[in-house]
């Protein structure tokens, strides 16, 4: 990631530096995925203000009951909902760098659920005030952050249907899928390789099975041929064939129609052997 270096330049714990600029990059991406944005709007993002922290594998980022005053943008590594009412610690959902994990909180304060970092994980607490003045002083950026929030709960519901009705194998193949495109829309995830989002405690968390069949599957998905998972790397290593395995269609990520295409044209050219130009990825 180009912020790396400045961002490994805030304080750890419970420290926290206030810094403006470099935090907005992911972000940015993300919101442009779903919605059309100015340079102006661009600009804006840019003077976004944020507390960098760095969190540990499963350190707790927000906890139930709290009240929210800032939102969480992730900007490395991956973070989760968990819930506490579940005796195995149910994951819910996924965050990748870019997504804001809580941003409800900017109309409801109350934090209901338990937000964890999968891996070291870096993030920008961001004021709430910043999401409504941009919102107030631009109709694009409103209906972009509205479009993001619609797509986390598009996102959750479609994952209810897939635990709900799907056989274990699919269900992982499912979830790969989703963070490989949503790692693409962000720039990362070049060439199918993505950091591996979770170990394989945290894919049978997800996918609401045990360790060892969580195990089990991944030793299946290798032997299909589908991917390859080396300590925290995943790579895909057919694309279209775990796409059909799993059933997989990014409609419901709400995005937009450029990034459809591009999806539809990377199959394609995955099932062709053909090359993908480096400025697609």
């Amino acid at each position: 990631m180009e912020d790396a270096d400045e961002i490994t330049t805030g304080r750890t714990g419970a420290g926290r530096t206030m810094q403006t600029g470099f935090a907005f990059t992911r972000f940015a991406d993300r919101l442009m995925s779903v919605a059309e944005l100015s340079t102006d709007d661009v600009d804006m993002l840019a003077r976004m203000p944020s507390a960098i922290r760095h969190f540990a594998s499963h350190d707790e980022i927000r906890r139930p009951g709290e009240y929210a005053s800032e939102c969480c943008v992730l900007l490395q590594g991956y973070t989760c909902w968990k819930d506490d009412d579940h005796s195995a610690g149910q994951i819910t959902s996924i965050h990748v760098p870019g997504d804001v994990p809580d941003l409800y909180t900017t109309l409801s304060p109350r934090v209901d659920a338990r937000l964890c970092a999968l891996g070291p994980a870096v993030v920008a607490f961001v004021p709430h005030r910043f999401f409504r003045d941009i919102s107030a002083m631009s109709e694009r950026l409103a209906h972009a952050l509205s479009l993001l929030a619609l797509a986390e709960f598009a996102s959750l519901r479609n994952w209810l249907v897939i635990l709900g009705s799907c056989e274990s194998l699919t269900r992982a193949a499912h979830l790969i899928c989703e963070i490989t495109v949503r790692l693409r829309l962000v720039g990362l995830a070049r060439d199918n390789r993505i950091p591996s989002p979770f170990t394989q405690s945290d894919l049978a968390a997800i996918c609401g099975i045990s360790p060892v069949h969580a195990n089990r599957i991944i030793q299946d998905l290798r032997r299909k041929g589908l991917l390859q998972w080396q300590a925290r790397t995943i790579t895909v290593t057919n694309w279209p064939g775990l796409v059909r395995l799993a059933g997989f269609t990014p409609d419901y990520l709400r995005l937009r129609q450029p990034h459809l295409h591009q999806e539809a044209h990377h199959s394609e050219l995955l099932m062709t052997g053909g090359e993908m130009p480096a400025s697609a990825l």
